[in-house]
């Protein structure tokens, strides 16, 4: 009996290809063929899942905000049962940027999902969704945080929300090492103190850095 395949393995094995392509060689290198290279099966044989770059770069994504989820989830159980919105925040961030090898991979295929998505309008309409909802969640945060009293009742939530994701803005800082994983993790913590001054700030640990949300910093 011919072995079966299971498609979603096959489909996951193919993004994983497409990740290590994109982190070694960029966008422009991860042609089907060359992917396909990587993933040790035909051209073909791909084809048969991704007809063209674009729809085996969604599913890429779409796996890798997966695995993203997962990693803030482990850390989440990690920080235990009611962690400080101050922790959660700062978890979230570290994900988000490139940091670890994992979560470099994510981080270039973002960048090259934002690229393809200015130009095509089925992939802009997904990546804004996406977006949209991952700043709502952060928002949600906030104005608990704010109703909690944990962050002063004058902040906007909106303008708060707005500035924590800004700090994502250092991904291209630590990609050409211009600064280093330390520096920006100190300004996230630099940042999250003035958000939330006047509470406890959240810092669960002896160190000040809220347990496991600093990935890289060495």
């Amino acid at each position: 009996m011919p072995k079966q395949v299971d498609h979603r393995e096959r489909r996951e094995q193919i993004a994983h290809a497409l990740w290590r392509v994109v982190d070694r060689d960029g966008w422009s290198k991860a042609t089907l063929r060359e992917v396909a290279r990587e993933a040790g099966i035909s051209l073909g044989q791909l084809q048969h899942y991704f007809s063209s770059r674009t729809p085996m770069l969604t599913f890429a994504m779409e796996f890798a905000a997966e695995a993203t989820s997962e990693r803030v989830e482990q850390g989440m159980t990690a920080l235990g049962s009611a962690p400080h919105p101050r922790q959660v925040l700062r978890l979230v961030l570290a994900e988000m940027l490139p940091l670890r090898p994992e979560s470099r991979a994510s981080s270039r295929m973002n960048a090259a999902y934002v690229l393809e998505a200015l130009h095509d309008e089925s992939l802009r309409a997904k990546a804004c969704a996406g977006l949209r909802d991952g700043r709502a969640m952060v928002e949600q945060l906030i104005r608990q945080a704010i109703a909690d009293g944990q962050i002063p009742a004058d902040r906007d939530p909106g303008i708060e929300t707005d500035l924590i994701l800004a700090l994502t803005g250092f991904t291209p800082l630590l990609e050409l090492d211009v600064i280093r994983p330390q520096a920006a993790l100190d300004a996230i913590d630099a940042h999250l103190d003035r958000l939330f001054a006047g509470g406890d700030g959240g810092r669960g640990e002896p160190d000040g850095r809220g347990g496991p949300a600093g990935p890289g910093a060495a």
